[in-house]
């Protein structure tokens, strides 16, 4: 395992580090050892040692060592860096001599890189695995947005050079990545409520009833009859979804949508979080699905941060069917649009829609009928924790 640590108390000076298993065979690995050797990279002459942090997993690039990277922020720039280092032991590591990749985008942190397979590959990769048909993802959080990004590119394991397929890419990308739900999580479903054949007129909705939702999977397909009533985008917002999300939240009446869920909802809907699909038209006509978390009303406790949190959905809306699902676990609520095409993950404090005050509403604040063709609702169980 190698982590972040901070060295010299006070000054928070940033070293890497790693450990081992003590018992390599407990499947929980529950107890590790660091060795005396430890740290493995430091700051050098140059580097800016407070930003320097969050290795990635290791791997091999074909000629005897390991590579890793170690999110960096360039002195006195904003310019993010993934700074490479290399090792034949897993011991001794040796920075490269230049980044695998920066970007004006302000210090990258918790940064990830791993190959994918082009379209009709679905099946997953190790790490280390390479190919004519593979392409590479590079993740970062940006300290400065407090959201992650990711680019989708190609790699040199000669020169050490990452390169986007979109050069300006960097911080806005619409390659598309789908993220879901591992599928074990499906063996923790039990009692379940369906929905099905449910036309949602303007400014109505309904909660789904008969199951426990605070810990819940709620998977709902929507179907939209029309969408002569899409509202005309604004292209100002075209690479700032999170700002078009707080101006067009889930109250503000739409054209197409907003439409959605209410989830951590309270009795009397004082509470509530809305997670919803909002449908515009650009300038061709060409319809854009803007996807937003909204937990501007999740909880009546005061001095709450709440942030709307937004992506736009890479999908072809045009035959008017769209999906959505989304995870509940009492004050964590991930959805995911359009399979996976689109992922929004937020914490919510909710004071009054806790436990069995918890509801789950479908809401439609457009002006434009929707259908709920079908919507299934599980019931957690709680998973198996430490052996127990």
């Amino acid at each position: 395992m190698l982590y972040t640590g901070i060295d010299r108390p006070g000054t928070n000076y940033q070293i890497q580090n790693i450990a081992f298993p003590k018992d390599p065979s407990d499947p929980l690995l529950r107890e590790w050892v660091k060795p005396g050797y430890n740290p493995i990279a430091i700051p050098e002459a140059g580097m800016n040692a407070t930003q320097f942090r969050d290795p990635t997993t290791a791997w091999h690039a074909g000629d005897g060592l390991w590579r890793m990277l170690v999110g960096g922020l360039k002195p006195g720039t904003l310019r993010g860096m993934a700074i490479l280092y290399r090792s034949r032991d897993f011991k001794h590591w040796v920075r490269a001599k230049h980044p695998l990749h920066s970007a004006l985008t302000g210090m990258w942190e918790c940064p990830d890189f791993f190959p994918v397979r082009e379209p009709g590959h679905p099946d997953g990769l190790d790490t280390s695995e390479f190919g004519p048909h593979y392409k590479y993802v590079l993740k970062n959080s940006l300290d400065l947005t407090r959201y992650d990004y990711y680019t989708v590119g190609t790699y040199n394991n000669r020169t050490e050079r990452y390169v986007p397929d979109n050069p300006t890419g960097d911080v806005y990308q619409r390659k598309q990545l789908l993220q879901w739900p591992v599928e074990e999580l499906d063996q923790l479903r039990g009692k379940a409520v369906s929905v099905g054949d449910k036309v949602v007129m303007p400014g109505q909705h309904f909660e789904v009833t008969g199951l426990q939702s605070y810990q819940s999977d709620v998977e709902v397909s929507f179907e939209v009859p029309s969408l002569d009533k899409a509202e005309p985008f604004d292209p100002a917002y075209a690479n700032d979804a999170q700002k078009l999300c707080g101006m067009k939240n889930a109250d503000v009446k739409g054209g197409v949508g907003p439409f959605g869920l209410w989830v951590l909802a309270s009795d009397n809907l004082a509470e509530k979080t809305a997670v919803f699909f909002r449908v515009f038209k650009d300038g061709h006509g060409k319809p854009l699905v803007l996807m937003c978390s909204d937990p501007t009303k999740s909880s009546l406790t005061a001095g709450l941060y709440k942030p709307t949190f937004a992506g736009f959905v890479d999908t072809d809306i045009s035959s008017g069917k769209i999906s959505l699902r989304s995870l509940i676990d009492r004050s964590v609520v991930e959805s995911f649009g359009a399979g996976g095409r689109t992922c929004i993950l937020s914490r919510v404090y909710p004071s009054m829609a806790i436990g069995k005050d918890a509801h789950l509403h479908v809401f439609n604040n457009g002006v434009t009928d929707i259908k709920v063709s079908k919507l299934t609702a599980w019931e957690m169980k709680k998973p198996m924790m430490n052996g127990a």
